[in-house]
């Protein structure tokens, strides 16, 4: 080997985009379980504007979430060696995230 040269090491994924697979579907069916507790709660005491507006702001979170979950679900599954997860994903994923758990304690106040 040469001073100049890199070699990559060879990567053996076994059953992580599996294991992967499955947790980004766990937390998109736990996300859409606190999505519908939200527009419930939202909704709670009779339909009003601002319960409408939190609703459809919940609704487009969770959209937004099980888009990025959907699209990640299906790069792991389309080769065996399947690409990181790419920085821009990451970040909008863990800032729609966020955005729901703030929805979700406004509501409760």
């Amino acid at each position: 080997m040469s001073a100049g040269s890199v070699t990559e090491p060879v990567r053996d994924p076994g059953l992580q985009p599996e294991r992967t697979r499955l947790a980004w579907r766990r937390t998109t069916l736990s996300g859409t379980v606190a999505a519908v507790l939200a527009m419930k709660t939202a909704l709670h005491g009779g339909v009003s504007v601002p319960g409408m507006i939190a609703c459809a702001l919940c609704f487009g979170l969770w959209l937004a979430f099980l888009t990025l979950a959907h699209r990640r679900i299906h790069a792991l599954a389309a080769t065996a060696e399947p690409p990181a997860l790419p920085s821009r994903q990451a970040t909008a994923t863990a800032l729609v995230t966020v955005a729901l758990a703030v929805c979700g304690v406004a509501l409760l106040f």
